[in-house]
Parts: C-alpha cells; sequence; structure tokens
C-alpha cells in the first residue's frame, strides 16, 4: 500500500511535509481533492487521478488559500477570540519574514502584527467584539500580502500531489498488466509438480457490524448474477470495505461527513409522497435502497451500484440525491440534471439535498440543529452513534421536468410529509432494501 493510497491525519500531514513547504493541510482535504479531481478525471485508476485538466485542482488551492496563515476556528468565548488573535498576527508576521516578499508587503504586515500584539498586551479589557473587529481589520490589512507569497508554494502543493497520484496509478497499472500477463504464461504452461508451501499468516481484517453485512448480502443476492452460490461473496465484500477504509482513511471518524446519509425516516417520506426509489449518491454501505448510483462500479456492481452518476442518464423515474460536500462536483450534478431533464419528456424528478450556504435561504430549508445525518461510518460506529445533529442547514431542491411536476410535484401537503419525517426520529437503525 502506498503512502498516498492512506488518507489518515498522521500520513496525509507526513505527506504535506515532505513537500517542504510550511503550510498544514486543512482536515480531510485530501477526500475533498480526490472527490473533485475524479468528476474530470479520464484516466484508469479507480481511486487514485491520473489524467486531470488543469493540473492544479482549484477546490485544493482555495481551501489552502482560505487557511493561510492559520485557520480561523468559530468562536464562542472572549478568551478564545483573544489567543485567535494573537496566533494570526504572529503566524502573518513569520510567513511574510520567511518568504520572499516585497519590501512594501514586509513592511506592512509586520508594523501590523506588531501594533495588534501591542494592543493585546495594553488592553485587557476588551470583549470578544472588540477582538473580532480587530481581527477583521488584520485580516484586511494583512491577508492580501501572506496570500501573494504563499501563490506559488501553494500552487507547488497540488501540483506535486498531482504528478504523484498519477506516477501511483501508472506504476499500479503496470502491475496489474504484468500480473495479468504472468498468470496467462502460466496457464499455457505445464502445470507445476505439487509441494508442501509454509503460509505465513497474515492480517487482512476489515470491520462491519452484523446488521450492515447482513443487507451486503440481500443485496448481493439481488444483483449478482455471475455468483449464485455466493463462492466469491466474501472476497469481493473485503474488497468494496477495503476500498472505503482507503478512500476515507483509518482515523476516528475520518471521512465520515463525506458519506453522510439520510434519516431513514425521510427516505420513507419521500418514496412515500414522492415515488423516490433510486440515490443518485450512496453506496453499498450507506445506501436505503437496493439501486444506486456510487463511485466505484468495479467494487460495488455487484451489490447494485449502477456506476458513477454523471455516466448514469435516467430517461424516467424520481431520484434522491445528497451528493458528497464539494463544490464541482455539486456544480456538475446540476449541469448533468438539467441536461437528463431538457432530453426527457418521460416524468423524471431530482430531489437533491445540499447544504445551505446560500443567503437568503431557499423556500425549504431545514434550520441547522434541528435535523440529523446517519454517519457515514455507520457499517463499523456504535448504535448511539449512528446519527449526529447537522451544523449547518439543508436546503431542499426539486428539478423536474413538465411531466415529472405533474406525477411527483412538491405539493404543500407533500412537503409537509417531508418536513415532518425530519422530526419523526430515527427510525430503523440500518434501512431497508427497498
Amino acid at each position: 500500500m502506498t503512502p498516498l493510497l492512506k488518507s489518515t491525519p498522521k500520513n496525509t500531514r507526513r505527506f504535506w511535509g515532505s513537500l517542504n513547504q510550511s503550510i498544514d493541510p486543512p482536515r480531510e482535504s485530501f477526500n475533498r481533492w480526490l472527490l473533485e479531481r475524479k468528476v474530470i478525471d479520464k484516466g484508469h485508476d479507480p481511486l487514485l487521478p491520473s489524467d486531470c485538466d488543469p493540473v492544479i485542482s482549484p477546490s485544493m488551492f482555495r481551501e489552502v488559500m482560505n487557511d493561510i496563515p492559520i485557520r480561523l476556528s468559530r468562536i464562542k468565548y472572549k478568551e478564545e477570540a483573544r489567543k485567535l488573535l494573537f496566533k494570526y498576527a504572529e503566524a502573518a508576521k513569520k510567513m511574510i519574514d520567511s518568504r520572499n516578499a516585497s519590501p512594501e508587503s514586509r513592511k506592512v504586515v509586520k508594523w501590523n502584527a506588531e501594533d495588534t500584539m501591542s494592543w493585546l498586551r495594553r488592553d485587557h479589557s476588551a470583549s470578544k467584539e472588540d477582538y473580532m473587529d480587530r481581527l477583521e481589520h488584520l485580516r484586511q490589512q494583512c491577508g492580501p500580502h501572506v496570500t501573494a507569497v504563499a501563490k506559488d508554494s501553494v500552487e507547488g502543493i497540488c501540483s506535486k500531489i498531482y504528478q504523484l497520484s498519477a506516477e501511483y496509478s501508472r506504476r499500479l497499472r503496470q502491475t496489474h498488466l504484468s500480473l495479468l500477463q504472468d498468470l496467462s504464461t502460466e496457464v499455457c504452461a505445464s502445470p507445476p509438480q505439487s509441494r508442501l508451501v509454509y503460509c505465513y499468516p497474515v492480517r487482512l481484517m476489515v470491520k462491519v457490524n452484523r446488521g450492515h453485512f447482513s443487507k451486503l448480502e440481500l443485496l448481493y443476492r439481488y444483483s449478482c448474477i455471475d455468483d449464485p452460490r455466493f463462492e466469491k461473496f466474501l472476497s469481493r465484500v473485503w474488497c468494496l470495505l477495503k476500498r472505503y477504509q482507503v478512500m476515507f482513511g483509518n482515523g476516528a471518524n475520518e471521512g465520515t461527513g463525506l458519506q453522510g446519509a439520510l434519516p431513514v425516516s425521510v427516505f420513507e417520506a419521500l418514496n412515500r409522497q414522492f415515488g423516490v426509489s433510486f440515490e443518485c449518491f450512496a453506496s453499498p454501505l450507506n445506501c436505503f435502497f437496493k439501486q444506486f448510483c456510487s463511485a466505484f462500479p468495479d467494487t460495488d456492481g455487484f451489490f447494485g451500484s449502477r456506476g458513477p452518476f454523471l455516466s448514469f442518464c435516467p430517461v424516467s423515474g424520481s431520484f434522491e440525491a445528497n451528493p458528497p460536500f464539494c463544490e464541482e462536483l455539486m456544480d456538475s450534478m446540476v449541469t448533468h440534471f438539467e441536461e437528463l431533464l431538457d432530453q426527457s419528456s418521460e416524468p423524471l424528478s431530482f430531489i437533491v439535498f445540499v447544504p445551505e450556504w446560500r443567503d437568503p435561504v431557499t423556500p425549504l430549508s431545514i434550520p441547522a440543529y434541528e435535523h440529523e445525518y446517519r454517519s457515514g461510518s455507520q457499517h463499523i460506529c456504535k448504535r448511539d452513534e449512528m446519527y449526529y445533529r447537522a451544523v449547518h442547514g439543508t436546503a431542499v431542491l426539486f428539478l423536474q421536468n413538465d411531466a415529472g411536476f405533474s406525477k411527483w410535484g412538491p405539493t404543500p401537503e407533500r412537503l409537509a410529509e417531508l418536513t415532518a419525517a425530519y422530526r419523526s426520529g430515527h427510525g430503523k437503525q440500518t434501512g431497508s432494501v427497498n
């Protein structure tokens, strides 16, 4: 297993450090980079991007630049605001001193940083609002200068990550082709003589709870036609679990937000009120319906996946879409929806659930902390950790053609039933396969 494939916080920081840049990676940025790159990737590897244009990821570049010189967190208390202001001033001064900045930029940043530190030493009676106002002023004065000196380094990071990914993808493909060629040669050759071989124990364990293992059995029975006796079932389950473990990482709760799912009660309401029977973004581990699209058809296809949604072209039906929170992926999703709706005269409907980032909010928006998602690690987590409160609002959007609107239009009664489903509790824990 190559270091690049393991998206754990420790390995991500180690990889970032190998680039000789004094810029820390944003949390789970590698996971989001994989999602954004696969939207445009034309390479052969199911996981690692290897043929992308542009080479520099706009998503990762934007995310890293937003954290320069430090990541700004949400503040509740005055002491936290004071500490954040000091850390920002210190980090800005350190960054401008350590890089090739113009004399004017160096002068502006150092003067503002030192003035802020002097103010912090003098004034101990400031309120939280005073500290936050001072921080905003410091960001306006220093921000353009520190981001300008970091721009080349961030572009270098994004480019280097892509180059390493392409190189690993090439080496993996060569290894696979070599193994297949060797296997073909062995089949043609005379059978080897029998001999005793000592096999060393190897730990290849992956985890899944009993409920989700039974769910995978049911999905396999519905979808797999080449293995009626389940002789390949366990090996295919192992490949499936290992693929998602590699993509999202082994750390506690790492990557789970990228694979969160709607509550079971909401899926039931969608099916009952809008005829939804298909998920556009899911996996065999978090799906509710037995038909869905997912990122990896090579491992997920045996369990009901119809492949990546951007390659899926339905002409009729009612679909649910809860995409990973990646702006580039969501933009491509909407473009694909519009093309499908324009091309079909059959009833076609997409009900989309996305973070409520806009102001003003959409007409149907579920407020933050008043609804839940099912954990992306639901197949291994404890029962009482299955659900978590959404820290952002969720917008519900209906994209339908005329025939779809006539059949599944969002009437007040249907919308009331859908919003009530968010307040009806957890429902079943693992969901059903419908």
